[in-house]
């Protein structure tokens, strides 16, 4: 599936693209990016980056680089990653530097799961999230995510809080 350019009043969701990946790698291998499993190294960025573009053509949803109508500029990163790792679909969301406390994860995340929600026939999104990460967890409180106690977690981590998305939750 090609993927969407998603529009909101502020933002706009589209593709990556190859200069796009300086910046997402320099995000992952901050220390901004330990709620991820991070800091990564190159190899990690890559392969996330790759995971991002290609989920795509594999399962018709993948990352969207979060860019600001008015100037252009790229502030993060919204996805829907799916596939061997993930229990379920997941809705995860990252911001640059410098880009918190604006609500763009929560207006971008929004957007891209309204979007898969109609249009590629999902009823259920989950975000998985460290426990210690207190932003991301109010930006799914704000999206109208419930805690799933039950829910599957990834490999590795069990102790994650997994937040559901339902259809017409929010």
């Amino acid at each position: 599936m090609t993927p969407p350019v998603l529009q909101t009043d502020r933002l706009t969701l589209r593709a990556p693209v190859m200069a796009d990946y300086p910046a997402y790698a320099a995000f992952l291998g901050s220390a901004r990016s330990v709620h991820m499993g991070g800091p990564f190294n190159d190899f990690g960025a890559w392969a996330l980056f790759c995971h991002d573009v290609g989920s795509w053509a594999l399962f018709g949803v993948g990352g969207l680089m979060v860019d600001l109508s008015r100037t252009g500029e790229t502030v993060g990163n919204v996805g829907i990653n799916q596939g061997p790792l993930f229990p379920e679909p997941e809705l995860g969301w990252f911001l640059y530097a410098g880009q918190t406390d604006q609500c763009y994860a929560t207006e971008a995340a929004a957007s891209l799961r309204d979007w898969a929600f109609a249009h590629v026939g999902l009823s259920t999104l989950v975000s998985y999230m460290d426990p210690s990460n207190a932003a991301s967890a109010r930006v799914a409180q704000r999206l109208g995510a419930v805690l799933d106690p039950v829910a599957p977690r990834q490999k590795g981590d069990e102790a994650d809080l997994v937040y559901r998305h339902t259809w017409g939750s929010a």
